[in-house]
């Protein structure tokens, strides 16, 4: 038995006892998550609800992560004739979700790295290059090779583009030295946790930053900033450190009751945090950065409304830090942003991202093209778990255009943020476009829990790498 093995036996035995205190089962559990005991026995066969479809047509999915090979997966068991074909330049597939886990020590890279060839359908076939246009009017792709592919109906599921030279002054080579740390890519997380490390043992004032633009998993930056927190508790160290959080926006959290609960634990904690900055320029050499602080203040007085006017203004304010964790800006891929499928009016424009009707996943004008994961242009959505709401969606949504009928199927905005409060405590924020906690166990969504720290560092790894990449979670 491996140490994986055992590590996961012993998780679920204490998991056990845990879920009874709340009347729950392990059952009940995994049928919450939507993984069943024969899902985690890796099953040969995946379930079928209904019929499979006799809808034809050539389908071409941009991407083979996450999104797109839970869509070819769902695909392939929905479809009877299925004609799929994925188009990715890569070799692997990270499980992005354990990058913090990297970056704090609990992981280690093979954690969280597989073989793409492993992992794609059985029948899909695959173009291993990247697109480099899409043609929507023209119902085609361009690969950097040149290649044209055709297709009757098109998933973009590219994913986001991490762009550190966003900041000025900053690249991706700067991150692992110098006290700038990131968890964004594997390469960054990998040197985060010695880069940690060194700022606990020598002390100092530690900066989180928190981008202007969307990210995916919104949490990860208090994630990290809790972690180091409580790895200097641990080693003895925490009067010597001082750690910052500076986002851009103006609140904890997008829904109320988790936004509170943040800054409860983050008083207790005695964790910092400014709002209204972003980063805007860094001087890895001097360990000094620049950000952009937005503030309002009172002109003159309005007789008719009878308020002062409100003005907002911007000052370039400078901090020096002896460690910062940069969550770089994120931006759609070019070939999306440049094709007519993204925005091209609103806040969505800036980055690129594509334009989708939000609740079926498809877009407005070219019909036959759908959507989903992090290059979505819609309200939140960029976590591994939206994608598993997602993805049933859209499946549905495109079998049903295949079928020349009218797309029915609704993705409710439902987002999760497994938020690491402590090594062995997580918070699991779940809430959907209500902007309200929309908790799948009868517990408290507000109190940390050694449950859901099990659950992420055991559970939602085989889920995501079984379930959903199989087609049955």
């Amino acid at each position: 038995m491996s140490s994986l093995d055992r590590e996961w036996l012993e998780a679920l035995e204490q998991m056990d006892g845990e879920l009874k205190k709340a009347g729950l089962s392990r059952r009940d559990a995994l049928k919450v998550l939507g993984l069943g005991g024969a899902a985690l026995a890796l099953p040969a066969t995946a379930p079928r609800a209904h019929a499979a479809s006799n809808a034809k047509g050539k389908i071409v999915i941009i991407g083979a992560g996450l999104a797109g090979i839970t869509v070819a997966s769902r695909l392939s068991h929905a479809l009877s004739k299925p004609d799929i074909t994925i188009i990715d330049g890569g070799d692997k597939v990270d499980y992005q979700p354990g990058y913090t886990l990297i970056a704090s020590g609990v992981y280690g890279p093979n954690d969280v790295t597989y073989e793409r060839a492993g992992l794609i359908p059985g029948g899909v076939k695959w173009i291993k290059e990247y697109v480099k246009e899409i043609d929507a009017a023209g119902n085609s792709v361009t690969t950097t090779s040149g290649q044209k592919i055709t297709y009757d109906y098109l998933v973009v599921a590219t994913g986001l583009v991490t762009d550190y030279s966003m900041v000025k002054g900053l690249s991706e080579s700067d991150v692992g030295r110098n006290g700038i740390a990131s968890i964004y890519t594997l390469p960054t997380c990998q040197k985060a946790f010695g880069q940690i490390k060194e700022f606990v043992n020598q002390g100092g004032v530690g900066l989180f930053t928190d981008p202007h633009t969307p990210i995916k998993c919104g949490g990860a930056p208090k994630k990290i900033q809790f972690l180091v927190d409580d790895y200097a508790r641990k080693e003895g160290k925490h009067d010597k450190i001082k750690t910052i959080f500076l986002p851009n926006g103006g609140t904890m959290f997008g829904v109320k009751e988790y936004a509170e609960m943040i800054e409860r634990l983050y008083k207790e904690k005695g964790m910092e945090w400014k709002f209204k900055h972003n980063l805007v320029a860094i001087d890895p050499a001097s360990k000094k950065a620049t950000f952009e602080y937005t503030y309002t203040v009172k002109g003159e007085f309005d007789e008719v409304l009878g308020e002062h006017e409100l003005i907002t203004q911007k000052d370039n304010v400078v901090m020096d830090y002896d460690f910062i964790h940069v969550t770089p800006p994120m931006r759609a891929p070019k070939m999306v942003k440049d094709s007519e499928l993204s925005w091209k009016k609103g806040s969505a424009s800036a980055g690129g991202w594509m334009e989708l009707v939000k609740e079926t996943l498809q877009h407005p004008v070219y019909k036959n093209v759908f959507g989903l994961g992090d290059v979505a242009g819609i309200p939140m959505g960029k976590t591994g778990g939206s994608v598993r709401k997602q993805a049933p969606v859209l499946v549905e949504n495109l079998i049903n255009a295949m079928e020349g009928k009218e797309p029915t199927a609704q993705y409710g905005g439902y987002t999760v943020c497994p938020l690491i409060v402590d090594y062995g405590r997580v918070a699991m924020l779940e809430f959907d476009w209500s902007a309200t906690p929309k908790p799948s166990f009868p517990l408290d969504p507000s109190v940390p829990r050694w449950v859901y720290w099990a659950m992420k560092v055991y559970m939602l790894k085989p889920m995501t790498m079984i379930g959903m990449l199989k087609g049955y979670a």
